[in-house]
């Protein structure tokens, strides 16, 4: 019996190195299933910077609905509409049976959100106030899509272009810079925008930074004793025109204007914008420092 204990004892010590070894290789192999069931293969998107964020990651094959205006790339014009200002369409969003919903927190209502989460619906929310924030949008939609490597690399291209851009145009002097929304009334940003950290980007200084409400509705007045050296817009050179007219004969600054689309959209293409300002405020002149 001694023999044939020890030869068992023998036998054990051999495999069983080789039994963890199966179980970790299980273990492993469950991770990756795991991971690639997270896949998502019907998404609806909210809000057109969702649907841009979408196809950016690699879900654009997989969305079978999308929010009205979502019309980039092309073929998010031929996806059926089931959000608009109006609100968010339940009932039809629960027939075509999602596995994940992309939705644009403050954007969206929360009410029909919270209705479609009820039913065990995962919802992926998006509400960036900074570039690197839609980088890192983008990172989290790579565990959902069939192309996860082309969510991590739009990422990080973001975050290298964000990084040259901030080195190229730094001023040591800022821009006094207004941002206009509207004129009746008349609306800014304050500093914890997009849109305002791509004036700081570019090397501009939002007079109305220090607001305490995301998008202040602000006075002529306001606007005047800060003195603002240029006025940054949305739209075309006509819209340019029309600025220019409302503030004159008080004063005249330069007006640039955005793609309204770049300008306005949390998605990737916010980058395209703060290259066309950069451009345009680097030509023109420096402002001499003030003393004080």
């Amino acid at each position: 019996m001694g023999l044939f204990n020890s030869a068992l004892l023998a036998r054990a010590t051999i495999t069983l190195p080789r039994a963890i070894t199966l179980i970790l290789l299980g273990l492993f192999a469950l991770n990756l299933l795991s991971s690639r069931v997270l896949a998502a293969e019907r998404v609806i998107s909210l809000s057109p910077s969702t649907t841009e964020l979408a196809y950016a990651a690699g879900l654009g094959d997989k969305l079978i609905a999308v929010s009205a205006y979502s019309d980039y790339p092309e073929a998010a014009k031929k996806l059926e509409h089931v959000a608009s200002w109006q609100g968010v369409n339940v009932e039809r969003i629960l027939a075509l049976k999602p596995d994940l919903i992309l939705a644009w927190r403050g954007g969206n209502p929360q009410r029909p959100l919270d209705q479609l989460a009820s039913f065990g619906i995962p919802i992926i929310y998006s509400d960036p106030v900074n570039i690197d924030q839609i980088a890192d949008d983008l990172d989290k939609l790579a565990q959902y899509s069939p192309h996860p490597d082309q969510a991590h690399q739009a990422a990080e291209q973001l975050r290298q272009q964000v990084a040259k851009l901030r080195s190229y145009y730094a001023r040591k002097t800022p821009l006094r810079t207004f941002l206009q929304f509207g004129t009746q009334p008349l609306f800014t940003s304050s500093g914890h925008t997009l849109q305002s950290e791509i004036v700081s980007l570019c090397g501009g200084e939002n007079i109305f930074a220090g607001s305490r409400v995301p998008w202040p509705q602000v006075s002529r007045e306001q606007v005047m004793i800060r003195q603002p050296q240029v006025i940054v817009v949305s739209g075309d050179k006509s819209q340019a025109e029309n600025v220019s007219a409302f503030w004159r004969p008080q004063f005249a600054v330069p007006v640039i204007t955005l793609n309204e689309d770049w300008f306005n959209r949390a998605g990737p293409r916010i980058l395209l914008a703060a290259e066309q300002l950069c451009q345009q405020m680097a030509s023109l002149p420096s402002p001499v420092a003030e003393s004080h």
